[in-house]
């Protein structure tokens, strides 16, 4: 038994060795949950699940269960808030036996880009309004007023004078918020790779895009946009989607690798392919990342197949050009603190590169089957060197592709 509360959902899921059949219905004042499992007696373990239940969780303020009938238990979940639960199956892979999971999602989503401007100090650059009264600020009008005429006295005539010639537009000295989306693999049933002495992909991934996240913070008139802040899964097409719902600039997934020969080392960087992986390693390694849904578990039933495929038939070749672009510059600035495993960017069909607006790569930060990256990952200090050539990367890109307007940024 297992839970994974985050601000986005929480998760609850029962591994068990056979399928069962759940039917589940919700209910109001208060808001419940109520879950009915077939083929179940109440036991020791689901008692434990109770337990489980973290005061701080954003959904389940308590937890029920209770024999309802002869082989069928039933799970109460009392609610903090009014949830749109997702409630399915998954069959044995990786690890894992037959999993029952429930998504708790909120009745009314959060936009994910109002979430982060909300989170923004002040108002935005881009704000029209602020733009205004900064160049009314810059610039005052000082009215003047006619000179007295005697009484009785006509005024002068108008002399025709000549139009003063227009100034040089002056380049605005605003420039627009660039955001850029930072995407830590794996999460929650996805633990990713796991090196030797236990070190998980997943967690090492998150510390070093927080550290990037800080750092891009930091600078003027750029933003950073986490899919996911804690230890929960998205699924691949929610990662893409979510970087183009806050209109995002980049998009980066953070990984470290792993291989069956611990000998195997260094980093690199993937973009997108449309035309097949340009190696077999590269084919060997997005299979292994597309298969993350598999493993963190996804509703197939709970999106449009045939939105989705037509998101990832939209990919483009200018996205992938300036893809590898960005790709260049993060390997140039990664092999000043590690060896590289291969010297150019590699292409292959990863599913959360297909963003098709949006310049995509996935870095691979290090082997963490190998012995002695896997120690550098651990380090507090290496992970900080790889967010700050990340950072770097990220200027020296702009540098030579400055970001073009968006169009609701025209005033």
């Amino acid at each position: 038994m297992r839970t994974w509360p985050a601000d986005e959902y929480t998760r609850v899921t029962l591994e068990l060795d056979s399928e069962l059949k759940a039917e589940h219905f919700t209910l109001e004042n208060p808001h419940r949950l109520v879950v009915d499992i077939e083929g179940l007696q109440v036991s020791s373990a689901l008692n434990q699940l109770v337990s489980k239940v973290r005061p701080d969780d954003p959904y389940i303020q308590a937890l029920r269960v209770a024999q309802n009938r002869p082989n069928v238990v039933r799970l109460v979940f009392d609610l903090k808030q009014a949830v749109a639960p997702q409630v399915f199956t998954l069959k044995p892979v990786a690890d894992y036996q037959y999993r029952l999971v429930l998504d708790l999602y909120p009745k009314v989503a959060q936009d994910p880009l109002m979430a982060m401007l909300n989170k923004q100090a002040g108002p935005d650059v881009d704000d029209p309004l602020a733009r205004i009264l900064e160049d009314i600020a810059r610039n005052p009008v000082t009215p003047t007023a006619p000179a007295p005429q005697a009484q009785g006295q006509e005024p002068p005539p108008a002399i025709a004078m000549p139009k003063p010639a227009p100034e040089p537009a002056r380049p605005s000295r605003r420039k627009r918020m660039v955001t850029i989306a930072i995407d830590p693999g794996h999460g929650g049933e996805d633990p990713g790779a796991i090196g030797g002495s236990g070190l998980r992909e997943k967690d090492v991934v998150l510390r070093i895009a927080r550290r990037l996240k800080a750092l891009i913070d930091d600078q003027p008139n750029m933003r950073a946009y986490l899919t996911r802040d804690d230890d929960y899964f998205v699924p691949l097409h929610v990662r893409v989607q979510k970087a183009r719902r806050v209109r995002a600039d980049l998009f980066i997934s953070i990984h470290a690798d792993a291989w069956i020969k611990p000998s195997a080392s260094g980093s690199s960087v993937f973009a997108l392919s449309q035309r097949g992986a340009s190696s077999a390693q590269a084919r060997w390694l997005a299979n292994k990342e597309n298969a993350a849904d598999l493993i963190g578990g996804v509703n197939i039933g709970s999106h449009d197949k045939q939105v989705a495929k037509v998101l990832l038939d939209l990919s483009t070749t200018a996205q992938i050009n300036d893809s590898l672009r960005l790709g260049a510059a993060f390997l140039d600035e990664i092999k000043k603190i590690n060896r590289l495993h291969k010297r150019d960017v590699e292409q292959a069909g990863f599913a959360v590169l297909k963003a098709p607006d949006i310049p995509s790569i996935l870095v691979e930060t290090a082997f963490i089957s190998n012995p002695h990256e896997e120690k550098l990952l651990r380090s507090s200090s290496h992970q900080q060197k790889l967010a700050v050539a990340m950072m770097t990367g990220i200027q020296q890109y702009f540098v030579a592709n400055p970001p073009l307007a968006h169009i609701a940024d025209a005033s």
